[in-house]
């Protein structure tokens, strides 16, 4: 199909070209481009967010700093093409690629929020929000994909009707509370003691 032939042509030297999980293409180019784009626009931002030294807003500086830092890092896990001039981005890429996507996630989430604490204005919210989004897309894409109907239907459906037990103990919540349990009372002494 023209997807799997754009898939191709667009694939990493070496990659295998079957799909290991089963999220979708879309999702996948989703993550890289806006971690792309979004780094991008997260250095240029942070540039102008390094501005505020001139009105002695040191927090605006190191936060602008962070950013610049966190925007670099997204490009080089995400198109080390960007970054040819600098030795090992693509080891660096290829083993970020190697890692669970659960990881990746975690990473960008935590790269962009130190930058909106010390300075929460319009261009750090903006720049480290589009890094915090990519670490959004890749946590669903660590979710996996969504069951159909017809599974979460029979999951509903086994849950609402679960099978008889051997046993005689009763399937609630309350099963495991004791039977004799008082609650605690300021006022007035429990009506029986179990001793």
């Amino acid at each position: 199909s023209f997807s799997d032939k754009i898939a191709a042509l667009m694939a990493r030297p070496g990659q295998d070209p079957v799909a290991k999980d089963d999220v979708p293409w879309w999702m996948k180019y989703a993550g890289r481009g806006v971690g792309t784009v979004g780094s991008f626009i997260a250095i240029f931002l942070g540039v102008w967010n390094c501005v505020g030294i001139l009105v002695a807003n040191v927090y605006s500086l190191v936060s602008g700093i962070w950013q610049i830092v966190a925007g670099f890092l997204v490009i080089c896990c995400e198109a080390p093409c960007c970054c040819m001039f600098v030795d090992h981005v693509q080891r660096l890429s290829d083993w970020v690629d190697r890692r669970p996507y659960w990881n990746r996630a975690l990473g960008y989430v935590v790269l962009a929020i130190p930058a909106i604490i010390l300075s929460p204005g319009m261009c750090s919210i903006f720049g480290s929000g589009l890094i915090f989004t990519t670490g959004v897309i890749y946590g669903m894409m660590a979710l996996g994909r969504k069951a159909t109907a017809e599974e979460m239907r029979q999951a509903a459906a086994a849950e609402a009707n679960p099978p008889t037990t051997v046993t005689n103990r009763p399937n609630s919540m309350h099963a495991n509370l004791v039977t004799n349990a008082q609650p605690l009372s300021f006022t007035a002494s429990p009506l029986y003691d179990s001793h």
